[in-house]
């Protein structure tokens, strides 16, 4: 069970980041869904990225690279294990900060990867 927070978590059904949520908690992964909208995805309330999240595995990201830089602090404080960019979200600015943090990064898809048993 990797506890994974969702950076730009959405409640619209057809975001990636909506699917990204309840594909995560179908297979076990205890979530925190962060975005700037009030709702809840997947049974989870979204947060506004305000509670730095210790206790975390993976970020996995669901913003673009421009919109990624007002969370840079929020992110390398909660000192994730690594942290997925799904497609759109690479950034080399923030993954060389993450990697000097000692954070792993990733280019990938949460969702391919959950699909191939490889999360």
């Amino acid at each position: 069970m990797k506890k994974t927070l969702i950076l730009g978590a959405s409640t619209n059904p057809s975001r990636y980041s909506n699917l990204a949520a309840h594909r995560l908690v179908e297979h076990g992964h205890p979530i925190v869904n962060v975005g700037i909208k009030q709702g809840e995805v997947a049974g989870v309330p979204i947060e506004l990225p305000e509670t730095i999240h210790q206790d975390l595995d993976t970020i996995t990201l669901y913003l673009g690279p421009d919109n990624q830089v007002p969370y840079y602090d929020y992110i390398l404080k909660s000192k994730p294990r690594r942290i997925i960019f799904n497609p759109g979200t690479e950034n080399p600015e923030l993954e060389s900060m993450a990697e000097n943090n000692g954070i792993e990064t990733t280019e990938a898809c949460t969702l391919v990867l959950l699909s191939t048993g490889q999360y």
